[in-house]
């Protein structure tokens, strides 16, 4: 549940403002003027809060909600109960996401550490570094020589900026945060234990030893990416490591050297992409999902969770298992193991039927 302490909620909006705002149809026109004050999941909501069903394996708390109203698709209305208000879209989690935000806008970026305004006198900032109007640098952060920071963006507690780096206009770097050797666009998030621009595993083993190969390339992080906690970026070794426009990258993920992720891909939590793989636009990958050097996944393509991916995968295709291979191919190959287990089995059963009558 919510918490005044941590996010403050907008005012009490009513149900007709509330389709004006996520584009829903509200379906009973006499409940224009119902105040909706809160949004809340499905088992949760009370008399004065909105919610949303787009599952319908959660059916059952969909009839027992005691919410006010519930965004839904249309091919759903009817399973929802008579006593909650149906706004019908055909996204329902946008529209709840919409109408959460206009409650909570200040839960989409992390708030600051530190409470006054502009650089803190606890940073060290280098006095070659360049800041624009309205940047706040909160306390024991430091910004090495040559920094560029843009207008209205934030350096959290305890960030290290290394020489050199730029960040544009109006990104949030969360606390704890270290960038070397990378150029940050416009309104990006870092989250809290970053670590972006570091080397890259470059070596040349050899029976003399594993010979270090310098990794002397940048992170280019392109606007409106979001960087979850403690995820690693490397550097690239003779070229940049690019992270796509848009693209949002959970916690604990590892992102080799050279590698080349597109616009507006989604990279779940635990995923590691070996050095100089290329990912197209619009790519999903599924939690703790691997994928090795030098493999390129086409633009749309979708890779399942705990997949291992040691092939190129082409434009819009799922691939999952382990190696990935296409998911239909995968779940056929599973139905053909189970098939043969269960059989062996019968098969095992039977002759242990045999030999104890033979026995006898």
């Amino acid at each position: 549940m919510t918490d005044p302490v941590f996010f403050d909620k907008q005012a009490s909006i009513t149900l007709d403002q509330i389709a004006v705002l996520t584009g829903a149809i509200l379906a009973d026109q006499a409940q224009t003027g119902r105040v909706i004050s809160g949004v809340a999941p499905l088992d949760r909501a009370g008399p004065d809060d909105a919610t949303y069903f787009d599952n319908r394996r959660l059916g059952a708390k969909l009839a027992a909600t005691q919410a006010a109203a519930c965004f839904i698709a249309e091919r759903d209305v009817l399973l929802a109960p008579p006593t909650t208000v149906v706004l019908v879209t055909p996204a329902p989690d946008r529209a709840f996401a919409a109408l959460t935000t206009y409650f909570y806008p200040e839960a989409l970026r992390p708030k600051p550490i530190a409470e006054e305004p502009g650089a803190s006198a606890a940073a060290h900032i280098s006095a070659t570094a360049q800041l624009e109007a309205d940047v706040s640098v909160e306390p024991g952060a430091v910004v090495a020589s040559g920094v560029e920071i843009g207008n209205g963006s934030r350096i959290g507690a305890g960030t290290v900026l290394g020489p050199g780096v730029r960040i544009g206009r109006n990104t949030i770097v969360s606390a704890g945060v270290t960038i070397v050797c990378a150029l940050i666009g416009d309104r990006v998030i870092i989250h809290p234990g970053a670590r972006i621009g570091q080397d890259g595993f470059g070596f040349v083993p050899g029976s003399a030893g594993h010979l270090k190969v310098p990794q002397i390339g940048r992170v280019i992080i392109q606007d409106d990416v979001e960087i979850g906690a403690n995820t690693t970026i490397d550097r690239g070794s003779n070229r940049d490591t690019i992270i796509g426009e848009g693209t949002k990258i959970d916690n604990l993920v590892q992102i080799g050297h050279n590698v080349a992720v597109g616009r507006h891909c989604l990279i779940a939590g635990q995923v590691g992409i070996s050095g100089s793989v290329t990912i197209g636009d619009f790519v999903m990958l599924g939690g703790g999902a691997g994928i090795r050097d030098h493999v390129t996944v086409g633009d749309g393509a979708k890779i399942a969770a705990v997949a291992a991916v040691h092939a190129n995968v082409p434009a819009g295709e799922t691939w999952g298992g382990y190696p990935a291979i296409p998911l239909e191919k995968w779940y056929s190959q599973k139905r053909a193991l189970q098939r043969l287990i269960r059989r062996d089995s019968l098969e095992g059963d039977s002759m242990k039927r045999k030999d104890d009558s033979d026995g006898k």
